[in-house]
Order: C-alpha cells, then structure tokens, then sequence
C-alpha cells in the first residue's frame, strides 16, 4: 500500500484505501473499483485522484499544491507493483485515465486510453505482445484519442486520414491495415497534431499524464456534461474524481476481448443477462457502438473458463450490492479482468420488476424496493406504443435499445434537432451511431435511431435514462450523413420525412404511424400497492371531463384537485360563450348563460358520476375573457382582407381567390354579405380592443370576473350544485369544493361566497336535496398567501395554484421567459431548476409555507393542497410532504408519479428503509 502522503491533505488514494462508501470523496466508479479490489476480484491496479482536488481545479483554474508530487509517488507504487514502467523500452506500463463523479453520468466525460505510449514503449509493446501491428495500433488509437481529447484536435481530421490511407491501400476496414499501414498512420496522425497545434505530440509520459488528468477535470465542465447534470438535477459543485488504472489488452488476438454486461436485462428486468462481447477488441469499440457486438455467448463458446469466472463474478457483485449491477471486463489472452462496476442505469418498466423480483427473492424489504424506483421516471411506462391494428410499412428492424414508440420527421444532426424541437416539432435523431457532442439533440428528439451500436452503446444509455424510445444497430439502413439521408432496401427518407420508431421491439417505420397508450403491469401496481400503504399525503388528478376523471381514478387518483371551467367553454361551445361576452343588453347575457348552464350542469354531471365518493375541486372561471374572442391583429387582417375583396369587386375581374376559394364578384348577393361581414368584424374589433390588457395575467381574471360579471359565476356555481343534487339522487355520492380563483384580499372572497351561498340554499330549496360542501380558494397571489390567517376565517379550504403563485412571486411571465432568458439562468446557475418544473422551496415555498401556517392557525384543519403542475414533480411532492399539506393534484398521466413519490417522502424522513450502500 503506498504510504501516506506527508501533505496536509490526501488527494490520491490507491484501490486498497477506498471503498463503495466513499463515492463523495472518490467518486462512483474508484469507490467500486475499491469495493471490488477488496472483495479480490481480478481488477487492474490502479489510483484515483479525490473529487476535492477537481473542485479545487473548478476554483482556482489549476491543480491543488502538491497533486502532481502525490501522483507521481503513486505512479512509482503502480509501477512496482505491476514490474514496469510508464515510457519504458524494455517493459512498459500503461494506463487509462477515466472520469467518476458521485453519480454516474455515462459518456458525459473524458477518458484516455494507453496512456504512456511513445517512440520508446512502442518498442517494448512489440515485444510483450510478439505482434507489430497490435503495438502501433495502440499507439496510433492513443494518438488518436489524446490528440482529440486533451489538445483539442477535430475528431475527423484523425479520421479523414484512416479512411485516406484505407483508400490507398485499396481496403474497406481499418482491421485490413497491416503493422506498416499503421506505422504510417501514427507518422501521419503526428502530423496532424504538429498542424492542427503548432507543436508536437508529446512523449514524455508524466507530461502526458498530467494533461489527461487536467482534460478529464476540464470534461466536468464540458457542455455534454453540463446538460446531462441539468436533465439529471446533479450538482454541478459535486466534480468528478479520476481513475489511473493499468492498462489491459482485449485487441491481442481471438484468444482476447472485451465486454459490457447487466446482471439482468436492463431494458425488461427479466433475470436474464443483458451482456455483450466482442473478440481482438478494446473496451471503447464496444461503448461507442463503432462494431456492433456479439451476445456473451460467443465467449462460452470461445473461451468457457473466463465466461464461467465473469458470469460467477456477476453473481457475486449483484448479492453484494442487492441490485442490477453494470460491469465492464476484459479478456486479455485468456485472463479475466474486472475494469468497471456500479449499479445499473435500467428502464423505468425494468426498475419497477427488479425492485418486485428482488422483494420476492428476500434480497430487500418492501420499503427498500419503493425507494430503489425513481418516480420521474415512471413517465417512461406511460409512453406510448405502436397501434398494431393499424397498416405500418416496416422497413427495417435493429436492436430494441429503450422502450416506447415515436414519431416525427428524420434529422441527421444534433443540431438540427435542438433547433426543430425549439421550434415545435417533433424529430427522431437518426445518426450512424451517437457520440457524447449529441447529447443536447438526443434530449431534444422524440427518439433515436442509429445503424450501429447495440444495448450497451451510448446511444441506448442515454435514451434509456431520458426515458426516450431507441432503436440501435440498424445495419439494414445506409445512412449519408452528408446528403442528409438514409436508404433502406427501395426506400429512400430525406430530412424532414416521418418516420418511427418501436423501442420495444426495435422496429422502423415510415409515415405517421398511429399510436396507443399503455397499460399499469402487473409489478408496478405491487409497487404502488406498497407505497399507498406506506405514503401519508393523498394525490388527486386535474381533470376537466369525465374521460380524464376516470383516466385519473385508473392511476390511483384520490380526487380531483383541478377542474378547470375554462376548457368547458371550448370546442362548439365557444359560440355560445362569445355571445356571452359580447351581449348588448342583459336579457342577451342571460339567455347566453342559461345556454351554459345547460351545458356545464352535463359536464359536471359526468365528473360527479366517474369521481363519486371522492372530492372534486371546481375553479369558478379564471382567465380573462378576450382569451375566448380572436386576437386584434387576426381581425385586423381579416378585415383588411374582406376590403380588398370588395374593392376587386368593381374590376373586370369575375372572381376572387381568398383563403384557397374562388369567389363570384358579380353577384348583388356576395356584396351585400361582404358588407355585413365587414360590419360584424369591426363590431368585433371594438368589442376585443375594449377586452384587451396590457398584462393580461394580473388583470380581469378570476374573482375580479365575478365580481364584474355577476351573472358569471352564479350560473356556474348553479350548475355545479344542481348537477351534484342530480348525482345523489341517482344514487352515487358527489363531494363538491367550489374554488374561488385568483383572491387578493379577504372581501373579494367573502363577496363571491355570499353569492354562492345564496344560489347554493336556492338550489336546495327548490330541489328539497341537500349534500355537503366545501368553498375555498385559490392561493396565487403572494399577498393572498401573506394574508392566509385572514382569509382563513371564512375560507374553507387552500388550494396552491403553484404556476400563477411562482409567476407572480419572481415577476416572471411563463409564456416569455422560456425562450428568452430562462436557458441562460440555468446555464450560469442563477436558477438551478426551471422554477415551473419544481417548485422553489426558498421563495415560493416560504410563502406556502407562510400560508399554511397562518391558515391553519386560524382554521385547525384547514385542507391545504397544490394543484399545479408541480404536484406531479417528485421533489415538490417531497417538500408538500414536509410542509403538511394534505394532498398535491397534477395531470392523471402524473398521478402514480406522485403516489410514488409521496411515500418516498415518507421513507427519507423516517429512514425506515436503512441506509442505501450501494
């Protein structure tokens, strides 16, 4: 074991110091390559330099004092262990240097293999191996990868010049080039270096270690890293360790290889391995999906005794973790080594039957395997999947690398489908294979398709954690990146043409394939099951029609938190409500309500039936009215348009061509309705410009609209009260809370409750029925929450509308900020998650919290819920949870989302499921 370093502080530790435990200070993969190191398994030697001393680098911009000395005293240690040395001509060391934050992020960061090649260990490789062309392939690989990593040479000068010389030498695959080729190819690849650089590559092998190491603490920074900590919600504070570790060989020959294995299938959770393997290979063919690997089974067949040790090993590792490990391995002549263990990145669908599977083998507790789901993930089971009714053109078929079906028009680059998905549309990435730079348009697309690569590639890494469908190794598909295209047999798909995909069943399609939504399995209802039994905070749907109601209440919803009466008003409806808003005299408003009333008494009706037994929260109108009328300026152009109509109308022109029809001028009759329609246009301008407000958010919406528009809310809280009078006596049981939106101060609300109280008594009178229920109000405003002991006293309920509260507490539009500045704040850190995805607990938390207090202060008891979207966000959920409050409601496809996520909270704050070591 190397001695302790006399500095103050360690920064380096060999394997033998570390342990799974110390991944804050090691990062996950050198605490589990000392976890396995002590558990004597066959792992390369090796050392990692601690997470702090990036931190340090991240700070100052240069390394910690002292590092370099403490490397080097570890290097000397590696060295004696292994008998050789780094640079040496006689007997070379060589190392990897590879990247390992506290949570994995695969891909994200740098790694450089075969470190310590130069003109001297060259020599030396040659003569360990006895092969020349395996020693300059190497070194050419080490060129390659140092020169585009660490000095920042483009990626595809190193390849124009393989596929230059491959040309020359009249060969189709690099494996064709013989040692001399390859001597060449390192000449020319040093060329490029001096070139692209202005000095040479360098071979002192310390040097070079030192310039891998500040790369791969430079990657913690890089903007795939970045990305995938914001999509993950890592702390970009964390840094990232590096593992210095010897180098071992699968490209040596047939009796050699390398390999990623999943002790069980990551994309099902069947207890099946989910491993491949591909022989006279190094470890980053088989990652970056350059070859497409073979199945474990062809190392049973080739070599039994390292297939026997591997499959023994993952058998240990998984009882030693209690969960699906990932392990990445290398035969090198005929010897097993382990380079790579962590628990395994899975499917939502596979999380959910291992979690079950490993309850019913008594491996872990209930608890434990409610915990081992993230809920956010479970979106991924919602996703939807390929009708199979329908007529599908299948094209091709490759490797079904991450679940769910997806539609959208074929991009060929990153890039491009960033800027199509800001744009509204939907995209599959379609690549060769994906690299760590196509990060941001994998997260943009709908899905992704490569014809290369396999279930362990990068591109089905990536897709499975984002929960975006993928399908791999295509090799049917002959795509041109260049021409923007790809053909497959006599089928030819240009940019911009729809395809989709299957991730389930690897599938490709051409067209708008029509898709259909999934099912709750069998082992995700067991795990809901179990956190019902565990979670205290209930979870109601929003829903505006009974379909959504009864979608809600098949996910497990308790209620409906939301129903929101504007999107009632929609669709054929909306006639009706525009005479509504623009009557000229009462009776006109009148007989446009009573018309409403008719409908919204059905509407809820329909939602009384499908939630019987259970609570729903009715929201009196809320946005302003002109959002039901056309804009101005679409007005505007529609009249312009009808002017210029009627002014051709005296030409010798006998028709006119608007809006894609062509129109009889000479008819007395076409000009007379033109006149009018002119005349009702401008009507309607006025009336739209008198609505219109400059900040329509914080004008006549919500309680403002009752108190305005009497007549308005009393139609709905009659047709509310009358429909539930129509459900109880058809024998069902309607819970009703009528919700008054947008409250500022106390006497708005009182104002609107006297009204509904007075329609509510009318109602029971002349039906003779009476049912209980609750009125209450909208928290959305930060005054309202300042001033919750006081609404309190008549208020019977708070329900937190978290979008408007948010909005109106940062003074932030939702509508502006998202394309505007919002992308920046979360890049520099200003926020650290969009606040209208999570809620933030130091502002707008405080004021519900603030509220809650004060409110229950006032009324013990007070039902408190949220109803916004951040009811479906597992660390909201958790922080309503912690603040008390009695349910959080989101969108029915969200539902089990937040069941799962709420009996978390309840496991993280009692810790009954034990300390997690893994």
């Amino acid at each position: 074991m190397t001695p302790q370093s006399t500095t103050a502080v360690r920064y380096v530790y060999d394997f033998e110091e570390g342990d799974r435990n110390k991944k804050d200070l090691l990062g996950g993969k050198g605490a589990n390559l000392s976890e396995m190191t002590n558990l004597g398994l066959p792992v390369p030697p090796g050392f990692t330099i601690t997470t702090e001393a990036c931190r340090i680098y991240m700070e100052t911009g240069g390394f910690p004092e002292g590092l370099m000395d403490e490397v080097a005293t570890h290097v000397a240690e590696l060295e004696k262990k292994m008998g050789k040395k780094l640079g040496d001509a006689g007997n070379p060391l060589l190392v990897s240097v590879r990247s390992g934050a506290k949570f994995s992020m695969p891909g994200m960061m740098d790694t450089v293999l075969n470190l310590g090649m130069n003109d001297e260990s060259l020599r030396g490789l040659t003569t360990q191996s006895g092969n020349e062309r395996f020693a300059y392939d190497a070194y050419r690989r080490f060129i390659q990868m140092f020169g585009k990593i660490v000095m920042d040479v483009p990626g595809e000068e190193f390849e124009h010049e393989i596929e230059r010389l491959k040309e020359e030498t009249g060969v189709t695959e690099d494996t064709d080039l013989g040692a001399d080729d390859l001597k060449e190819l390192v000449v020319r690849f040093k060329e490029v270096v001096r070139l692209k650089t202005g000095k040479g590559f360098p071979d002192t092998p310390m040097e070079q270690l030192k310039l891998a190491i500040e790369a791969v603490f430079q990657s913690w920074s890089g903007e795939r890293a970045k990305i995938y900590r914001r999509q993950n919600r890592i702390s970009d504070s964390l840094g990232t360790g590096v593992n210095v570790q010897t180098i071992v060989f699968g490209n040596l020959g047939e009796d050699s290889g390398t390999g990623v294995a999943f002790t069980r299938d990551a994309g099902s959770g069947a207890k099946s391995y989910l491993a491949e393997y591909l022989p006279n290979a190094q470890g980053e063919d088989v990652v970056s999906g350059a070859r497409t690997p073979l199945h474990l089974d062809a190392l049973k067949e080739s070599d039994r005794a390292s297939y026997d040790k591997l499959t023994g090993i993952m058998a240990q590792l998984e009882d030693h973790y209690r969960d699906m490990c990932d392990i990445e391995f290398t035969v090198e002549k005929g010897k097993l080594w382990m380079l790579q263990t962590r628990i395994g990145k899975r499917t939502a669908g596979a999380a959910v039957k291992i979690a079950v599977d490993l309850v019913s083998e008594g491996k872990i507790s209930q608890e434990e395997a409610v915990l081992r789901v993230d809920p956010a993930s479970l979106d991924q089971l919602l996703h939807p999947q390929f009708d199979t009714s329908a007529d599908i053109t299948i094209v091709a078929k490759g490797l079904n690398a991450s679940p769910g079906a997806a539609v959208g028009k074929a991009v060929f680059d990153a890039r491009t489908a960033e800027r199509m998905a800001e744009s509204g549309e939907k995209v599959i990435l379609v690549r060769p294979m994906t690299e760590p730079e196509d990060v941001g348009g994998m997260y943009a697309a709908q899905g992704i398709l490569t014809s290369r690569g396999g279930k362990t590639s990068h591109a089905a890494v990536v897709a499975r954690g984002a929960g975006k469908p993928c399908v791999c190794g295509a090799g049917s598909l002959k795509i041109d990146i260049e021409k923007r295209e790809f053909t497959v047999g006599e089928y030819r798909v240009v940019e911009g043409d729809i395809v989709a995909i299957n991730g389930n069943t690897g599938e490709i399609a051409l067209g708008e394939v029509p898709l259909v939504e999934p099912e709750l399995s069998a082992d995700l209802l067991k795990i809901l099951g179990w956190a019902d039994g565990i979670r205290r905070l209930k979870v109601r749907a929003n829903a505006d029609t009974p379909e959504d109601a009864a979608k809600g209440r098949e996910f497990g919803a308790e209620g409906i938190g939301l129903a929101r009466t504007e999107h009632m008003f929609l669709g054929d409806r909306l006639p009706v409500v525009r005479r509504m808003i623009l009557a000229n005299t009462p009776d006109e408003e009148q007989a446009a309500l009573d018309e409403l009333l008719e409908l919204q008494r059905e509407d809820f009706i329909g939602i009384f039936s499908a939630m019987s037994g259970l609570p729903v929260t009715i929201r009196l109108l809320d946005p302003p009215l002109h959002e039901f009328l056309p804009s101005s300026k679409e007005l505007e152009l529609q009249i312009q348009g009808l002017e210029i109509y009627r002014s051709v109308a005296t030409s010798a022109s006998k028709h006119f061509h608007w809006e894609n029809t062509d129109v009889p001028l000479d008819s007395p009759t076409t000009a007379q309705s033109v006149e009018k329609e002119i005349a009702e246009h401008k009507g309607l301008l006025e009336n739209v410009t008198r609505l219109e407000e400059s900040n329509p958010m914080l004008g006549m919406r919500g309680v403002r609209l009752g108190i305005v528009k009497p007549g308005l809310y009393a139609m709905q809280v009659r047709a509310i009260i009358e429909a539930a009078v129509q459900v109880k006596a058809a024998g069902k049981e309607p819970v009703i809370e009528i919700m008054i939106p947008l409250v500022a101060v106390r006497e708005e609300f009182d104002m609107m409750r006297r009204e509904a109280l007075a329609i509510i008594e009318e109602v029971f009178a002349s039906s003779g029925q009476k049912i209980d229920f609750l009125i209450g109000t909208m928290i959305e405003l930060p005054r309202a929450a300042l001033t919750a002991g006081d609404i309190a006293e008549t208020a019977e309920f708070f329900s937190f509308g978290t979008n408007d509260l948010t909005q109106t507490a940062f003074g932030f539009s939702r509508d502006d900020i998202e394309g505007k500045f919002l992308p920046r704040y979360l890049e520099r850190g200003i926020l650290k998650v969009n606040p209208f995805e999570s809620i933030d607990q130091a502002g707008v938390g405080r004021l519900i919290e603030i509220a809650s207090k004060e409110g229950r202060a006032t009324r013990p008891g007070l039902k408190l819920g949220i109803c916004g979207e951040h009811g479906g966000d597992p660390s909201s959920v958790e922080f309503c949870h912690n603040t008390g409050l009695d349910y959080v409601s989101c969108s029915p496809f969200r539902v089990p989302v937040a069941r799962l996520a709420a009996a978390q909270a309840v496991l993280n704050e009692s810790d009954t499921a034990g300390s997690d070591t893994r």
